[in-house]
């Protein structure tokens, strides 16, 4: 392959004499602009930056929101999820979440709990056996049953209803025995099944086939 030399000299004089010429400062003007673009890089300002409220550390359904389990991370404008909750101190997490991950409406026991699960309405329910609850996690499936204390026999008051949250088996209960559960019913019917069991009979659940 020829050189850059050869090929110069195989050009007419004339033009050879003014390629010459005019190489300095076509160097000198690539090399201005060269540091212009660098220049620029360094002076230019930095993307425009959200700050979200992420888990501090990874937190299990449950969990009562305190200070130091959250923090504050930069985000880009077009990453930040929507519906991020605004008040947590005191709130409990209807399901885990990892470290880094946005917390939004409906990671949170409350108003917002449902809107992951449209058609459903949230409904606690408060079971009396604490131990049976414990094997339940947010996600799972179960059929809740009513049984009459006067042992009238038992009845499936809603059936296939989502658990939504299980709070955390150390918070404030005001000493009332069982734990709370938080299921999804279908419709105002369910709800209020759901509802008339809880206050009149012992309610505990099955995992349906």
């Amino acid at each position: 392959m020829a050189t850059t030399a050869n090929r110069l000299r195989r050009l007419p004089r004339s033009v050879r004499r003014a390629v010459l010429r005019r190489r300095r400062p076509l160097a000198a003007a690539l090399t201005a602009v060269a540091v212009a673009a660098g220049l620029h890089a360094a002076t230019a300002p930095p993307p425009a930056r959200v700050d979200v409220l992420v888990a501090a550390r990874d937190l299990p359904s449950g969990a009562v929101l305190g200070p130091g389990d959250l923090t504050f991370v930069p985000f880009a404008p077009g990453s930040v999820p929507d519906d991020l909750a605004t008040s947590t101190a005191g709130r409990t997490l209807a399901a885990a979440v990892r470290r880094g991950e946005p917390v939004t409406d409906v990671r949170l026991v409350g108003p917002g709990l449902a809107d992951g699960h449209p058609g459903l309405t949230a409904v606690p329910v408060r079971l009396p056996d604490a131990g049976m609850v414990g094997l339940l996690a947010a996600g799972d499936r179960i059929d809740l049953v009513a049984a009459d204390p006067q042992g009238t026999g038992a009845r499936v008051v809603a059936a296939g209803v989502p658990v939504l949250a299980v709070p955390g088996a150390d918070a404030d209960d005001g000493g009332v025995a069982g734990r709370l559960v938080v299921v999804g019913a279908a419709d105002e019917t369910e709800v209020t099944r759901i509802a008339d069991a809880a206050v009149r009979d012992f309610l505990t659940f099955t995992f349906p086939r």
